[in-house]
């Protein structure tokens, strides 16, 4: 079970990645995340920060790899199909590629989870593809 969403950013991977690696930080998405509350005192760069966006998705850093642009999260509760009630065990993670031909990034954003009452992609694909066109404009 899970959802594979991804999309090309016209800008170099590691610029992509210094917008995305601080877990706290989310301005480049501002049509789909209007708050960020920040959970406890763990910076949005180490293992364990905690995260509150738009005061319903509680959600856990994971794994921040600079090398491989990769990061990882849980949800730990939110609403409807990724209430804590109806999915365990939910991991996204965003993984970045370079695109040497032209100076590009390919965004790679995955979820999968261990169980759940349904609906949990029906709920989350629209989400990330928002997600992903607001990460194009901030770079277009």
């Amino acid at each position: 079970m899970g959802c594979l969403n991804s999309a090309v950013v016209n800008a170099p991977v590691d610029k992509v990645w210094a917008a995305l690696r601080d877990f706290h930080n989310l301005s480049w998405c501002p049509n789909v995340v209007t708050k960020v509350e920040r959970a406890g005192n763990i910076p949005g760069t180490q293992l364990g920060a905690k995260r509150v966006l738009n005061g319903a998705f509680h959600e856990t850093l994971r794994a921040l790899d600079d090398q491989d642009h990769v990061i990882r999260y849980s949800i730990d509760d939110g609403p409807g199909a990724v209430a804590k009630s109806n999915v365990q065990g939910y991991i996204g993670e965003v993984r970045l590629f370079p695109v040497t031909e032209s100076n590009s990034t390919f965004v790679l954003w995955t979820s999968s989870w261990e169980s759940s009452g349904g609906g949990v992609g029906e709920f989350c694909d629209p989400v990330y593809q928002a997600l992903l066109g607001d990460l194009k404009k901030t770079f277009s």
